[in-house]
């Protein structure tokens, strides 16, 4: 194994890219490592969220159809005041069998591994387009694939958009062909302050934000009792939608009467469902509550639920070109669902069939101390290599 790997991971995990900070600095290293190996590249930039970003497309082969679209995103989640981390997080460190850093499961040791199997491939052997599209913003809501996605056809120019994306998300070499939707949202209930003394002069949003959470929380336990079957072997964990409350903040003092509290609430649903049912839904049941707080009849508390942001499902096809490639590849026989989002539900929207498998290991991916298995990690090159040999350089 070349030293270039470990160095590209390196470089790759100390730039800090953490979803609210700009990763155009890593973008253009990358976009620079694949100008030198003769690749086309258009660098897209992007506000999102506020931000300055920026997603990559590099592209070389022919101007024919198919061909293949790697992908991943560069951002990562914080680590700033995570518990837990005893190591640098923006230093790769090796360690025993394992290389430690932010990002070396999610997912910049992915994209060092595309980085290496490029090193010394020679172009010249492809028979149908290989692109690189690599993202901004994917743990935010994968804002950069929603922006990049139905650009492709007008960044690549004559060069026909290939049908068919690999996603290297941490899979631990396993191949994922489905994933839920994911919907994000708030709800706000604003009731009246005043001294807690007297609490029948006001409505506090807090008390009010209860009678929420319970009747949301039933859609849940509804869920929960009637899973479906026909995502059972996709799903095995969780075969039916399903919700989190994510934080609560209200309230400024102890005797003060909560004027404002709001909840984040996030929620999955199987991939043939409408992704915005459950958020249609909590808005009826939220309609019909009562919004008087416990400790008067007299005035009540007004409830906002704010618009949701979605993040589409994916439910690719079975038996592709890519994923027989994948399994050629990795020694996978089978295909079943990932509990995470993935740019793939955006990049479906614009008829691009994407298929999810990464050196990355899922139970690392988010935690302090983040790793990767050496061996996974060594290996991948090889993996990347014999894929696009498959898919872009048999005639």
């Amino acid at each position: 194994m070349t030293d270039y790997l470990y160095d590209a991971a390196r470089r790759l995990i100390a730039f800090d890219t953490v979803s609210a900070h700009s990763d155009i600095a890593a973008i253009e290293y990358l976009a620079a490592e694949l100008r030198a190996r003769k690749f086309s590249t258009a660098i897209q930039p992007a506000e999102l969220g506020g931000v300055a970003q920026a997603n990559l497309v590099a592209w070389a082969g022919p101007a024919r159809g198919d061909g293949l679209i790697i992908s991943g995103h560069v951002d990562t989640v914080p680590f700033e005041g995570q518990p837990g981390w005893t190591r640098g997080a923006l230093a790769l460190e090796v360690a025993g069998d394992r290389i430690y850093g932010r990002g070396t499961t999610d997912m910049k040791g992915f994209i060092a591994q595309c980085l290496e199997a490029m090193r010394e491939f020679d172009l010249g052997r492809l028979a149908r387009p290989l692109v690189f599209v690599f993202t901004a913003s994917e743990e935010v809501g994968c804002l950069g694939a929603e922006k990049v996605g139905p650009a492709l056809r007008r960044i690549l120019g004559e060069t026909p958009v290939p049908r068919m994306a690999w996603i290297g998300e941490p899979t631990s070499w396993a191949v994922s062909h489905a994933h839920k939707s994911i919907v994000l949202f708030d709800i706000a209930v604003r009731g009246r302050g005043g001294h807690s003394g007297a609490p029948a002069a006001g409505v506090n949003a807090i008390a009010v934000m209860g009678r929420v959470i319970a009747a949301i929380g039933a859609i849940q336990e509804e869920r929960r009792a009637n899973p479906r079957p026909e995502f059972r072997a996709i799903f095995p964990d969780a075969p039916y939608d399903v919700l989190n409350f994510g934080t609560i903040a209200g309230g400024i003092a102890l005797n003060m009467i909560a004027e404002e509290c709001v909840l984040r609430i996030s929620y999955r649903s199987l991939p043939d469902a409408d992704p915005l049912e459950l958020y249609r839904e909590a808005a009826r049941r939220v309609r019909a509550l009562d919004l008087h707080d416990f400790a008067s009849r007299t005035a009540e508390a007004v409830i906002e639920l704010r618009p949701p942001m979605v993040v589409p499902p994916l439910n690719s096809p079975r038996a592709t070109p890519l994923e027989r490639a994948l399994f050629e590849a990795t020694g996978a026989n089978d295909s079943g669902g990932v509990l995470f989002g993935t740019d793939g539900g955006w990049f479906a929207q614009s008829g691009i069939v994407s298929l999810i498998c990464g050196p990355g290991e899922m139970d690392q991916a988010h935690q302090p101390n983040e790793c990767i298995r050496r061996d996974y990690f060594e290996r991948g090159p090889g993996i990347v290599r014999r894929v696009i040999e498959t898919m872009c350089c048999r005639a």
